[in-house]
């Protein structure tokens, strides 16, 4: 769980992330937040051993908080996290299902199948992220819905063979050329997921310099490798 300045929903997100009976542990990284984020995450781990922390000096970005996260994991199957309000983890058995069973090696929740319940925002919003994915889609050669998604499950053995560098949200797309141009070739599975998207009043942080930064990387690591 990549955290930064989210004191308004981090408890609330933890309490339903220990709520999961599959959960074993919770590896939070404090991405340097400015407000009362950190104080609050020490006063929950106090409370339930399942909980471990780690924080960045200054601020790196979600996908250096991701890759800190991922060097501490010591559970077989890892899901990413946001720390706010957007995701349910009451999803978390139905994510991981196909990796429980064999029949995965990395699940994506995509927002965009299936009939569960959606918050209606931003047009442009939408726009983007199906572009993304579309030119995700015809550099690796897969047939996601949903590139972008928080909510990605990994065999941890397999995430840690994925050799992430990218700092901010370009991880999203980092992690599907990687995924996708692994060796040997990874088992990638989609599940339907709901979303209860915020609004920028709310605290929703991603801009239009994170599209053109996600456009960038889409084109960095598939074209690199």
């Amino acid at each position: 769980m990549p955290a930064y300045n989210e004191a308004g929903t981090v408890s609330v997100i933890i309490e339903k992330v220990l709520a999961q009976p599959c959960v074993r542990e919770l590896v939070i990284v404090d991405d340097c937040s400015s407000d009362d984020t950190w104080r609050v995450l020490q006063q929950l781990a106090d409370g339930d051993p399942r909980i471990r922390l780690h924080r960045h000096e200054v601020n790196q970005g979600k996908g250096a908080a991701l890759r800190t996260a991922f060097r501490h994991i010591s559970s077989p199957v890892t899901i990413i996290q946001d720390a706010d309000l957007e995701y349910d983890p009451a999803e978390y058995t139905r994510i991981i299902a196909p990796i429980v069973s064999g029949a995965a090696d990395v699940v994506f929740g995509s927002r965009f199948i299936g009939s569960e319940e959606h918050r209606v925002l931003y047009f442009w919003h939408s726009l983007g992220n199906k572009f993304l994915t579309l030119l995700s889609n015809m550099f690796t050669n897969l047939n996601l819905t949903d590139m972008e998604t928080c909510f990605k499950a990994f065999r941890t053995d397999v995430l840690r063979q994925l050799r992430l560098t990218e700092n901010r949200f370009g991880i999203e797309p980092e992690i599907t050329a990687r995924v996708a141009r692994h060796s040997p070739r990874l088992r990638i599975y989609e599940v339907a997921v709901a979303y209860h998207g915020r609004t920028y009043e709310e605290g929703k942080k991603i801009g239009w310099r994170d599209g053109c930064r996600a456009i960038f990387a889409i084109l960095k690591y598939n074209l690199r490798d």
